[in-house]
Formats: C-alpha cells, sequence, structure tokens
C-alpha cells in the first residue's frame, strides 16, 4: 500500500499541495480528479520521487520513501509523466525497451525482451515497433510510451494524463489495458485524470483534489454524485446510468 501522510509543496511563496493524506490501496485503479491546478501532478511526482516534497511523509509498503535506493525504486514504482520528450532518434522498440533499464542497465536478456514484447503486444504496437517515434502520430507516441511503462513490469504504476492526445478509440484501449493490468496481473494503478467519465467507468477508488488539498475520496460510487461533483469543479453535473455505468452530463 502506498500511504501519504501531510505532503505539502511549494514553488516560490505559492503552496500548490497542502497537507494532502491518502492512502492508495493495492490492486486497484485509483484516479486523482479535479480542476486545473488542483496539485494532482505534483502529488503523483511526489510519490514517485521525480520531485522531493517539502513536508511530510509518504510509505510504501510500510518502507519510507526517502530511505529507498533509486533502483530499488524504479522496480517497485514507475511513472508515465504529463509530457514527455527524447531528444535521441528511437524506434518505438528501442524505447519500450528502455523500460528494462533498472534490471538490466542496458544489457538486456532473453527475459528482458520477452517483457518488451508482451509489453507491445498490450499496446497493439506490433505493426509500428520498428517505426521511429517522430514518423508516429501522438497517439501512437503516447501509446508507446506508456508500453515502455508496462514492459518495466512494477506492481505500482503511476501516469499522469495517459489520454493526452488520444482519440476515443484509442482513450478506450488505454483504459481496458490498464483495467486488465490491475484484474489479471495484480497491478496498482494510479492515474491523473481529466475526463471523470472515464474515472467512473474504470476506477475504484477517486480521490478529488481542489486548490492543493483532498476534498472528497472514496468509492466511485461515493464520489460521482451531483452533490460532490459541484464541491470539486463548482458547476451543475447530471448523473445518467448507462449500462451500470454513471456517466455524467456537463455539456448542457
Amino acid at each position: 500500500m502506498l500511504s501519504v501522510r501531510n505532503l505539502t509543496k511549494r514553488f516560490g511563496t505559492k503552496k500548490v499541495v497542502d497537507g494532502v493524506t491518502m492512502k492508495i490501496q493495492k490492486k486497484k485503479i485509483t484516479s486523482f480528479i479535479g480542476p486545473n491546478g488542483a496539485g494532482k501532478s505534483t502529488v503523483l511526482s511526489m510519490i514517485s520521487r521525480l520531485i522531493l516534497a517539502d513536508e511530510g511523509i509518504i510509505h510504501i509498503d510500510d518502507k519510507e520513501l526517502s530511505s529507498c535506493k533509486s533502483n530499488d525504486l524504479a522496480k517497485k514504482i514507475s511513472i508515465l509523466k504529463q509530457s514527455n520528450h527524447i531528444n535521441v532518434r528511437l524506434t518505438v522498440r528501442e524505447l519500450v525497451s528502455f523500460g528494462r533499464f533498472p534490471y538490466s542497465q542496458g544489457r538486456l536478456t532473453k527475459e528482458d525482451w520477452e517483457y518488451v514484447d508482451e509489453a507491445i503486444h498490450y499496446m497493439e504496437l506490433e505493426d509500428m515497433q520498428e517505426k521511429y517515434l517522430d514518423e508516429l502520430s501522438g497517439g501512437q507516441r503516447q501509446r508507446a510510451y506508456i508500453a515502455m511503462v508496462i514492459a518495466q513490469n512494477t506492481e505500482y504504476i503511476l501516469l499522469d494524463e495517459p489520454l493526452n492526445n488520444l482519440d476515443m478509440k484509442h482513450s478506450v484501449q488505454i483504459m481496458k489495458v490498464l483495467r486488465r493490468l490491475v484484474d489479471e496481473l495484480g497491478k496498482t494503478v494510479v492515474i491523473v485524470i481529466h475526463d471523470i467519465n472515464f474515472a467512473s467507468c474504470y476506477s475504484d477508488y477517486i480521490v478529488a483534489l481542489k486548490d492543493g488539498k483532498v476534498v472528497k475520496e472514496g468509492s466511485t460510487d461515493e464520489i460521482i454524485k451531483p452533490s460532490v461533483l459541484k464541491d470539486i469543479y463548482d458547476m451543475d453535473i447530471n448523473i445518467e446510468y448507462i449500462d451500470n455505468n454513471k456517466i455524467c452530463v456537463f455539456y448542457a
């Protein structure tokens, strides 16, 4: 389990994360939702130790995060940031193989390549695995980066807005893959996501942040309610039931 207590982060004089406390259960999809500037991505980055907290404590499986060696942590937690830039010209297959670096240090074994092939298959990238990243659409590149994270084969998978640049078909594909990673392989997935309908349909647990604080957390049924969503987003959102899923209607 991931446990966060009194997490705080300041950028200059602005407190972007303010005393966040939460527990992330294993083998579930937990979604961070909330308006822009709520602190969602910053919390995710601190959990993965991409940035350091100013205050607070993070535990992973009862071990304090600050005491973990970087290479050991990379075998436990993988993260996909919101924006990814690689200056070297790589094929999809080469990029995905980077996910094995914590294990192979660049000298991939037969087992490493099996993980690479499995991740490519998961993301349905077989027909473009020898293409260079700069030959792909934004959505195709995003799928390749997610495959790299899957190849890392960590227990905890953190994704910051993984549906960026994806059309509807591939957004659904990504969410179904994440659901399979949890249900079939026992992974723990934490995502920052803006589309509350994807959060509603695929999440087990939702943490809502606003102004750097957790304003509500609970099961999907507990969070996807008009009264709760109004507190989070400051707007009226109706709920419709479609195939036993709660669908948020906020366009009208």
